[in-house]
């Protein structure tokens, strides 16, 4: 028997990035959820938006669900997080 041990790093280098600068806090702002759209995220993301608009104020909460719960979120998508302050991203089984 034979046991094939695979390296999961990526074979190129990666572009350097600058991080955003964090929020000091969500008064006012649009908070973005993107869910993976499984049954358990309903619950919880019903109950995470509720806390960030009564306990932080948000302004707008935002909520889209992929179409594909374990691929990357579309394009359109994407193009939305870019109007967002804040983008909060989630998983649910």
């Amino acid at each position: 028997m034979t046991i094939q041990v695979l390296d999961p790093t990526h074979e190129t280098e990666s572009k350097p990035f600058i991080a955003a600068k964090g929020l000091k806090n969500l008064n006012g702002a649009k908070v973005g959820i993107i869910s993976n759209g499984k049954k358990g995220t309903f619950h919880f993301f019903n109950a995470l938006e509720n806390l960030l608009i009564k306990k932080h104020q948000a302004g707008e909460v935002i909520r889209v669900i992929k179409k594909n719960y374990s691929a990357p979120a579309e394009e359109e998508i994407m193009k939305e997080v870019k109007k967002w302050d804040a983008a909060i991203a989630g998983v649910g089984d």
